[in-house]
């Protein structure tokens, strides 16, 4: 994410419930459409497909064209340069973890080949890029031509802005997981503690304010790392939290939320329930 961290602070906003479903089965399918840039930069889109990553501007003309060893699945751009992170072909003992790649943007050109599953674009060029597993709960910078200049010991969902902030996923039960800001040197400033280990995608508003669902609890977390509870939906222990995967989506000012449940005993058996709010400015 690269949204600007702005002035937000965690009571600025409140929401109301006006709405709320439950159904059998898993939610209706939000991959991405098919043939939707991974990121795009004034006219120029990146596109990804097996084997292939190209530049395409918005007259359809290509650009450029490289290939890759995995299937690209998510990139980022900063000041001529673009990352790509991509899931290998075969699975591995880090899953379907496939290299990143740092391109030129100008002409596809591989400046570095790294290693991460989760990436973000800073200003000038550089990247943060990050890994969980096996003991690596890590998130490295790198500067334009691919060179480490910074690690921290952190990674989940990056918000960029004037600063870096991580909504962290370790996955681990009891989670030591939390909202943290990443500052130079490696130093950590850790925020409010969170119940699920594997916390979705959070939401950014204008002002900075990330909306982060924990284990059924939608909070406000401001830049300062304030965090304020906006609505509880849905009691889950934390030992339970790995049958449920939750995800936020934003239109307008309205939110809607989705909780998918795993049967305990049936792993081929689902349960979704969605809650639409509504966001508004605090008193």
């Amino acid at each position: 994410m690269g949204t600007s961290e702005g002035n937000g602070r965690a009571g600025a906003w409140r929401v109301t419930v006006r709405a709320r479903g439950r159904r059998p089965g898993l939610p209706p399918d939000g991959q991405d459409r098919p043939g939707r840039p991974l990121a795009r930069r004034q006219d120029l889109r990146i596109h990804g497909t097996a084997g292939k990553i190209s530049c395409v501007d918005d007259s359809g003309r290509t650009h450029w064209t490289t290939p890759c060893s995995g299937v690209p699945n998510a990139a980022h751009i900063s000041g001529g340069r673009v990352l790509v992170t991509t899931d290998s072909l075969a699975y591995t003992p880090w899953g379907h973890l496939g290299p990143a790649v740092l391109l030129d943007l100008a002409d596809g050109s591989r400046i570095a080949e790294l290693r991460g599953a989760r990436g973000a674009a800073l200003g000038g060029g550089r990247f943060v890029l990050g890994l969980e597993g096996y003991d690596v709960f890590d998130t490295w910078a790198y500067d334009r031509d691919g060179t480490l200049y910074d690690s921290w010991r952190s990674y989940g969902h990056y918000v960029v802005g004037t600063g870096i902030r991580v909504v962290e996923t370790d996955r681990n039960i009891p989670t030591g997981s939390r909202v943290v800001r990443l500052l130079p040197g490696g130093t950590v400033e850790r925020g409010p503690a969170l119940t699920d280990p594997q916390a979705p995608e959070p939401l950014v508003l204008a002002d900075g304010t990330i909306l982060v669902l924990d284990a059924g609890v939608l909070r406000a977390v401001g830049r300062r790392l304030e965090d304020q509870v906006l609505a509880e939906l849905q009691a889950i222990a934390p030992e339970e939290a790995w049958r449920h995967h939750g995800a936020l989506h934003r239109s307008g000012d309205d939110i809607t939320v989705t909780i998918t449940e795993q049967h305990p005993d049936r792993p081929g058996k689902h349960t979704h329930r969605t809650w639409t709010l509504t966001l508004h400015p605090g008193g």
